[in-house]
């Protein structure tokens, strides 16, 4: 196996200024899974091509293990790639999909046959063998894609939006497989999607790009407690946090009618009148009926799901309105149109710069 390191790798395409990747540095320890997240043309899939070797390298340098890959042809590179849209040959059987590389590469076919038939076992596939594409399902189809990867063991799998085109049952249950088998395998993978909570449920470590810059690597745990910055904050987490610009008082911030306590070095490090303060939707106590504490909420929408409900509505801040989601117990679900007053947790705030995005809190 192999570790995967990109050193200030840069790609700018022809007849643009603005590189499509900028300095991406990112080690990638070997047996990882790093899921590279963000909005569309943020950079994400043209870093995975960069390493497949689909993309040329116009900067800093792309490293598998001890060697430096940055200019081989991606068959030099030992990696395999499975793609959104599973680009399996139509005439040819399922086993004869999954074997094709190794076929290429000269692998006699006793060795070929026992490599598919192991392949298939694990992903359950071992009964449509002699099957066409078309014969199967969207989920079978992929199921394939990921088989002709792994029998060909390379140093490192690459997955570019692999569950996009699955429904939406499907794309869970098939994302638990590929993370069970990715460890099982113990290969380093590289897996790129737009989706965040895929990001957060498979990768070991997370990487979100906007604009082809790196904003952080982490864990899931603390990317979702310790957002680095506004964007990463307000992408990271389903429903999103809340982002409210608020000023700065004596002890903290002023939250609505009531001040909330925020670390004081968070504040003595910016010279804003105002910070951006961020609650995710679990961390708000909702304050009694008679209370005039924090925010006023006018409820908009109650998105019930069993468990608990988020409650999507309406707020006054400085002035202007400002929309805000509150999860609330299942059973103790507000009317449409009611009013609720919500405080953020103590402890469990997030403050940043509102002029230039930074986390300014621990």
């Amino acid at each position: 196996m192999a570790t995967v390191t990109f050193d200030k790798a840069t790609r700018i395409y022809p007849g643009s200024t603005k590189p499509a990747v900028d300095a991406l540095d990112i080690e990638i320890a070997d047996g990882e899974f790093l899921v590279l997240v963000g909005p569309s043309g943020c950079g994400k899939s043209t870093s995975l091509r960069m390493l497949a070797g689909l993309e040329d390298v116009n900067g800093g340098a792309i490293r598998i293990g001890d060697r430096d890959v940055t200019h081989l042809p991606p068959k030099d590179r030992d990696i395999a790639m499975v793609f959104q849209n599973y680009a399996l040959y139509p005439h040819m059987t399922v086993a004869d999909n999954m074997g094709f590389a190794l076929k290429i590469a000269g692998v006699n076919k006793a060795e070929i046959r026992q490599k598919v038939e192991e392949a298939a076992k694990i992903l359950d596939l071992t009964e449509y063998l002699d099957r066409k594409p078309k014969a199967l399902s969207g989920g079978q189809r992929q199921r394939v894609a990921m088989g002709r990867a792994i029998v060909r063991e390379p140093q490192v799998f690459l997955m570019d939006e692999p569950l996009s085109n699955l429904d939406a049952k499907l794309r869970v249950s098939t994302r638990t497989q590929i993370a069970s088998l990715q460890r099982r395998l113990g290969i380093t993978t590289v897996y790129v999607t737009h989706d965040q909570v895929e990001a957060l449920t498979m990768g070991d470590r997370v990487a979100v790009l906007k604009d082809g810059l790196l904003q952080q690597v982490d864990t899931p745990r603390n990317m979702y407690d310790k957002p680095a910055n506004l964007f990463v904050a307000g992408f990271i987490g389903s429903p999103a946090m809340n982002l409210v610009e608020v000023p700065v008082t004596d002890g903290g911030v002023k939250f609505g009618n009531s001040v909330v306590p925020v670390q004081r070095d968070a504040l003595s490090s910016t010279t804003d009148k105002t910070v951006t303060v961020g609650v995710r939707p679990e961390h708000f106590d909702v304050a009694g009926e008679d209370s005039d504490q924090g925010l006023a909420v006018t409820v908009n929408v109650v998105e019930e799901l069993g468990s608990d409900a988020y409650v999507y509505g309406t707020t006054t801040v400085g002035g202007e309105a400002k929309d805000l989601v509150v999860r609330v117990g299942g059973r103790n679900v507000p009317e449409k149109g009611s009013t609720l007053h919500v405080v953020p947790r103590s402890g469990e705030t997030h403050v940043f710069s509102t002029s230039t995005g930074a986390r300014l809190s621990d």
